[in-house]
């Protein structure tokens, strides 16, 4: 999932689709500076990643966010983070108490 956000156009097409879908392919190239052609590509991409699903419309393939992905992924970066914050606060209480300690004389 995160390979398939590192890209900034997949980013836009995944904005796009999460804010105006379900969109077809053609219709999310109508609002990026790139060909439909690039955008089924992004779109395939962000489907393989769980980001987006598609279904047959008629003759259209319409495309839609999938939240439950990002939401699993804003779950585990929290997560991450909470223990990224204890080993900081951890450094910052060890490097407070080097700091009360008395000076070497020398």
């Amino acid at each position: 999932m995160f390979g398939a956000l590192a890209d900034p156009t997949r980013r836009n097409v995944l904005s796009i689709v999460g804010d105006h879908g379900p969109l077809t392919a053609t219709e999310v190239a109508a609002r990026l500076p790139v060909t439909r052609q690039a955008v089924a590509k992004h779109l395939d991409a962000l489907r393989t990643a769980g980001l987006v699903t598609s279904a047959k419309s008629g003759r259209d393939v319409r495309f839609v966010l999938r939240t439950e992905a990002l939401d699993d992924a804003a779950r585990w970066m929290a997560a991450v983070g909470v223990r990224w914050d204890r080993r900081l606060e951890r450094l910052h209480d060890r490097a407070e108490n080097l700091g009360k300690r008395s000076p070497r004389q020398g």
